[in-house]
């Protein structure tokens, strides 16, 4: 179990808490004993030494409880934001190990809602449990048994009422447990729904489809809003029932204590200390109800954040093979067979074989959902193959270490991803202790510098989120900089120029062949013009090879190649 870490770790903070507990817990329990016998024996006998003496003695108690009170306040909130923190911090550092298809498993929305209110749930529990949820219980059991030795027969009451109450507390547990689930499912729906219109805001926008969101919005929330009330309403049974049948029993405390006390078999002390104790068992069980509740939602989003934990990284093992290794870059394709469900269906790329030599430029090109994409992502491990062998320098991928090969290769991705900071800091993310010299040589090498010193501030200037204030050219620019700062071996451009006009793309190749001698290259695009002067072109057709040669070869024989030359430049030249 993962919480056994925590458990260890806090034990002992725990354990102090619930002894301040056990304490408090004594204070409460004795006063009306005390009072009992301030009545009976002090007021009915006017003995005034007496009752300033007991009362002395319950204001020490209370005073003892409240002082005791304040240092299990301080204890439980530090020991439980302490835990939350912790397990936040664990169960983020494991989304990180997860390879691509792991986080396929689970949707961005619903890891949010599991690092944050899934959490804040087990959070909220576990001071629940140092503050009011194991007092409850010690005052529920100890009002018990002093209210049997005020008076056996009386207490008969409580053994009626007691098992009524814990067997309604059970069925509140068994029945909530299911729509208190169903209560955070929504709240990952609403959170994937907002997620959703935030990053496709200026679309939703240039479209004007704000009242299609808006109602789409409002049918989560409306699904959220019914799960929510159906948990609270059935909840809403049990506490009141409760009530009632404690409050039953105060009353036939009154009625048959009436009888007694007419009979001089109890006296009107024991009967207050009695009915006192029936209120402590009341809000003793009325706390222990709100605790099975808290217990069932924090039982679903334990499940929730265990699945996590649980779920195995498909990254690659540290095996520690040197990074000597990558003196030669070359990368081999050996029978590669690949799908993203594990489970069975149609390979996205079947029977993939080819070899990229050490310093060559390799493109690859093809219709939309060939798998150019998943074919790239691939040589940095993201994703696990079905069948077969990807090589680089001659040795499988799944022996490096996955920080050791990910180090040597550099990936720009189709979708262009800037972070909030400065271009600077954007460029730095590709090797953060960079000096200004080895950004100034990237950013010429993207073609990025001329137009980032026309702004104001320079490589100072302040992206917003995504980088929203550079056209989509200057963002794969960007992009592009960052990877080449890093040196890598292998470079893989996956369609990352396609906002870029014809001519900087050609400058880039150039500064890429002039200033990056060695560089393992492979280009993905849409566009001859992209992929034309490359070593040699790969052409891929629904996930398989459908021709391999340069430009001039593929013009030749590849008729599909031919019928992408044809729709792009003009003719079908043979």
């Amino acid at each position: 179990m993962f919480l056994n870490k925590y458990i260890k770790k806090h034990f002992i903070f725990f354990l102090i808490a619930l002894c301040i507990l056990c304490f408090e817990a004594f204070c409460d329990l004795f006063q009306p004993a005390i009072m009992s016998k301030i009545i009976d024996s002090g007021v009915a006998e006017k003995d005034l030494g007496l009752i300033f003496k007991l009362g002395g003695l319950m204001l020490i108690l209370t005073a003892s409880g409240a002082i005791a009170a304040v240092f299990r306040n301080i204890i439980s909130s530090t020991v439980s934001q302490r835990f939350g923190a912790e397990l936040r911090a664990d169960l983020f550092k494991k989304i990180l190990s997860f390879s691509f298809s792991n986080i396929d498993k689970f949707e961005n929305a619903s890891l949010i809602t599991r690092l944050t209110g899934d959490i804040t749930m087990m959070q909220n529990f576990a001071m629940g449990l140092m503050r009011i949820f194991v007092r409850a219980p010690l005052l529920c059991i100890g009002s018990i048994i002093m209210a049997v030795s005020i008076n056996p027969r009386m207490s008969a009451v409580v053994f009626v009422i007691v098992p009524v109450i814990i067997t309604v507390i059970a069925v509140n547990l068994k029945i909530g447990f299911p729509f208190f689930k169903r209560v955070q499912q929504s709240l990952d729906d609403i959170n994937s729904t907002v997620m959703e219109f935030l990053s496709g805001i200026r679309v939703i926008k240039a479209f004007n489809r704000l009242i299609h969101e808006k109602e789409k919005f409002e049918k989560v929330n409306d699904v959220q809003y019914s799960a929510s009330v159906n948990a609270m309403r059935t909840m809403s049974f049990f506490s009141p029932g409760i009530g009632l049948v404690l409050n039953l029993g105060i009353v036939s405390v009154l009625w048959f204590g009436g009888i007694l006390t007419g009979k001089g078999r109890m006296q009107v002390g024991q009967i207050m200390a009695f009915i006192n104790y029936m209120t402590q068992i009341l809000f003793s069980l009325m706390i222990v109800s709100m605790v099975f509740t808290t217990f069932v939602r924090a039982k679903v989003s334990y499940e929730r954040i265990k699945n996590v934990f649980n779920e195995k990284s498909n990254d690659m093992t540290a095996n520690k093979i040197d990074a000597a290794v990558f003196n030669d870059n070359s990368i081999t394709f050996e029978n590669v067979y690949f799908n993203y469900c594990s489970h069975g269906g149609n390979y996205i790329l079947s029977d993939i074989t080819f070899s990229c030599r050490h310093g060559e430029t390799l493109g690859i090109i093809g219709s939309t959902g060939s798998g150019k994409t998943s074919l790239v992502n691939l040589i940095p491990g993201f994703y696990k193959i079905d069948s077969g062998n990807i090589k680089i320098g001659g040795t499988d991928i799944d022996r490096f270490d996955i920080g050791i090969l990910r180090k040597n290769i550099s990936i720009v991705p189709q979708k262009t991803i800037l972070f909030t900071g400065t271009i600077i800091d954007n460029i730095r993310w590709g090797k953060e202790n960079a000096s200004e010299e080895e950004v100034l040589m990237a950013a010429n090498a993207a073609c990025a510098h001329e137009f980032i010193s026309r702004f104001p501030e320079g490589y100072g200037t302040i992206l917003g989120q995504g980088g929203v204030n550079l056209s989509g050219g200057q963002k794969q620019r960007i992009a592009i900089a960052r990877a080449l700062i890093r040196r890598p071996g292998i470079l893989l451009l996956d369609d990352c120029t396609s906002a870029v006009d014809v001519v900087t793309e050609s400058k880039i190749r150039k500064s890429l062949k002039k200033n990056y001698d060695g560089l393992t290259m492979i280009i993905i695009s849409q566009r001859i013009a992209s992929i034309a002067g490359a070593d040699r072109i790969i052409v891929l057709d629904d996930g398989k090879i459908a021709g391999t040669g340069n430009h001039f070869e593929l013009m030749n024989y590849c008729r599909i190649y031919r019928e992408i030359y044809g729709s792009q430049i003009g003719g079908n030249k043979k």
